[in-house]
C-alpha cells in the first residue's frame, strides 16, 4: 500500500513542474509545446531524484537493521552459551551432591581417622626416641653392670601365713656410650643432594604440594600455587629451600621445572572440569632461562597447550627478573606472546616500575603482609596503602602471601587488597594421584589405588622411626596409649 507521504510528494513534483511550465509560458514567452517539454523535463528529474533520495534512505536503513540483528544474535549466543554453562555446573552439581553423604564421605572420613592415627604413632616414636637419647646421654661411659631387684612374689597363704618368694636378681650391662640407632643423622653435603635430587627425578620422585590463594574477604579459592617436593631413597621429603641449591649447581632445575610444568597442567585441567575460573602458579628458576635447550623443551611443552594460557601463571622471584639478562629477556617475551602471564614471588622492596612490568606480561605480584604492615617502608618508592591502587592502573593485581594471622587480614583489607595467601587460609598440602577431580587439592583414593596408597603410606610414616633396644617408663608408657591394641 502507497504511502500518504509519497503520494504527497508526488503531487508537489506535479505541481512544480506544472507552476515552472506555466511560468515560462506566460512570462517567458515559451510556446507552449517548449513550456510542456521543460515542465515534464523538471517532473523526470524530480522523480529520479526522489527515487535516488529513497534508496539511499533505505539502504541506511537495511543496514541499520542489520547491525541490529547482529547484536541481538551475539546476545542471544551469549545467552544460550551462559545457560549451557550453568546447566552443566548443575548437572556436575548434582552427583557431587548426592555422593557427598553416600560411601566416598565416609571413606574420606576413614582415611583422616587413619593419618591421625599415623600421626599419633609417629609422635609416639619421637617421644620414645628423645627419652632414650636422653637416658643414653645420662648414662655412665665404662660398662656397669647393674642389679634389677625384682619385687617378690606373694603366694596365697594355705595354713593362714603368706608365703614370699624372693626371684634372684637379674644383672645388666649398661650400654657402652649412645647407641649408632639413636645418633642424629649426619649432615648432608652439596655432593650427596646432588646424588640425592638425581635419584629422585630419574626414580620420578617429584611430588606437587598446593596451597590456595583466596580473594578478600571472601576468601574463595581464586588460584592454587603449586610447591615442588622431592623424596630420596629412604622417602624423606626435600623442601625447595634444601635441593634447589645443589639442583642449580648440578644444573638439575631445568628437568625439576619441566617435571613440574607437566604437573602443574595435568592439575590445571581437572581443575577446570568443575571450575573454569580458577588458576595455577607455577615457578620456574632462572637457570631455567638461561638454559637455551631446557627452556625449548618446556616452551615446546606450553606451546602445545596455549589453549591454557589464561589460567596458567608462570612465576619468578623478583631478583632474578631484575637481573634477566638478554637471552632470558627473549625468553620471557616468548612466553608473553603465547598468551602465558606472570607473577612475582620473594618480594624483598617495594620499588616496582608498574608499567615496565605490565609491558612484560606481570599480571601479579606477591608481597609478604609483614612488609606491607610494617609502620616504616624504607625499601619503598609509595606507601604500601597506595600500592594496590598503583598497581591496578596498569593491571596487576596484589597478593598478599604469609598471612597467619586475622589482625594482619583486617589491616590488609584497608589497604584494599584483594587476594591472600598463607597458613591462616590453608598449608601446602600434596597432591594425590587423583586429586582435582572434585575440584579440591586432595581428595580419597579411589578402591583400585587404595592398597597401594596405604602401603605408601604405611611406609612415610616409618621414616625416622627409631626402634631402641631399651624403653624407659614413660615411653613405653606412651607407646602403650598409642598402639591400636
Amino acid at each position: 500500500m502507497i504511502r500518504i507521504s509519497t503520494i504527497f510528494i508526488a503531487i508537489c513534483m506535479v505541481l512544480v513542474s506544472a507552476s515552472l511550465g506555466m511560468v515560462l509560458y506566460s512570462m517567458a514567452r515559451f510556446s507552449f509545446g517548449e513550456s510542456a517539454l521543460v515542465a515534464m523535463t523538471t517532473l523526470t528529474f524530480l522523480v529520479l531524484y526522489n527515487a535516488v533520495a529513497m534508496r539511499l534512505r533505505d539502504r541506511s536503513d537495511v543496514s541499520g537493521q542489520v547491525a541490529d540483528l547482529s547484536r541481538g544474535i551475539g546476545d542471544l549466543a551469549r545467552q544460550v552459551a551462559e545457560f549451557g554453562r550453568r546447566l552443566s555446573a548443575l548437572e556436575g552439581r548434582a552427583p557431587g551432591a548426592a555422593a557427598g553423604h553416600g560411601p566416598d564421605q565416609t571413606q574420606i572420613v576413614r582415611d583422616e581417622i587413619s593419618e591421625l592415627g599415623a600421626m599419633v604413632k609417629q609422635l609416639a616414636n619421637t617421644v620414645a626416641s628423645h627419652e632414650d637419647l636422653l637416658a643414653a646421654a645420662s648414662a655412665p661411659a665404662a660398662p656397669v653392670a647393674r642389679r634389677m631387684e625384682a619385687p617378690p612374689i606373694v603366694v596365697p597363704p594355705r595354713d593362714g601365713e603368706p608365703v614370699s618368694v624372693q626371684i634372684a636378681p637379674t644383672v645388666i650391662a649398661a650400654p657402652v656410650g649412645e647407641p649408632a640407632a639413636l645418633q642424629p643423622p649426619p649432615l648432608r653435603s652439596e655432593a650427596q643432594l646432588a646424588i640425592a635430587v638425581r635419584n629422585a627425578i630419574e626414580a620420578n620422585r617429584v611430588d606437587i604440594y598446593l596451597q590456595p590463594i583466596v580473594s578478600l574477604p571472601q576468601r574463595k579459592v581464586r588460584f592454587y600455587e603449586a610447591v615442588t617436593r622431592l623424596r630420596d631413597d629412604s622417602d624423606k621429603v626435600l623442601t625447595a629451600d634444601e635441593f634447589i641449591p645443589a639442583a642449580e649447581s648440578a644444573q638439575l632445575m631445568g628437568k625439576i621445572d619441566h617435571a613440574l610444568l607437566l604437573r602443574c597442567m595435568q592439575v590445571l585441567r581437572r581443575l577446570m572440569v568443575r571450575n573454569k575460573e580458577v588458576g595455577v602458579f607455577c615457578n620456574i628458576a632462572a637457570s631455567t632461562l638461561a638454559n637455551a635447550d631446557t627452556f625449548g623443551q618446556c616452551l615446546e611443552f606450553l606451546e602445545a597447550n596455549r589453549a591454557l594460557a589464561g589460567s596458567f601463571i608462570i612465576e619468578f622471584k623478583q631478583d632474578a627478573f631484575r637481573n634477566l639478562g638478554p637471552m632470558e629477556i627473549e625468553h620471557v617475551a616468548a612466553l608473553a606472546q603465547r598468551g602465558y602471564r606472570f607473577s612475582i614471588d620473594h618480594v624483598t622492596d617495594l620499588r616496582f616500575d608498574p608499567r615496565d612490568m605490565a609491558d612484560r606480561g606481570v599480571r601479579f605480584i606477591k608481597v609478604p603482609a609483614a612488609l606491607m604492615l610494617q609502620n616504616e617502608a624504607p625499601s619503598a618508592n609509595i606507601h604500601p596503602a597506595d600500592l594496590c591502587d598503583l598497581l591496578g592502573r596498569f593491571g596487576i593485581d596484589l597478593i598478599a602471601e604469609r598471612i597467619e594471622g586475622e589482625r594482619a587480614v583486617v589491616d590488609l583489607l584497608d589497604f584494599d587488597v584483594r587476594f591472600g595467601q598463607g597458613f591462616l587460609f590453608a598449608a601446602p598440602r600434596p597432591l594425590r594421584p587423583d586429586a582435582a577431580t572434585n575440584g579440591h587439592a586432595a581428595v580419597a583414593p579411589n578402591h583400585d589405588q587404595r592398597a597401594s596408597h596405604d602401603s605408601t603410606k604405611a611406609s612415610r610414616t616409618e621414616i625416622g622411626r627409631i626402634d631402641p633396644k631399651r624403653v624407659t617408663g614413660n615411653a613405653a608408657l606412651v607407646r602403650r596409649s598409642a598402639s591400636p591394641n
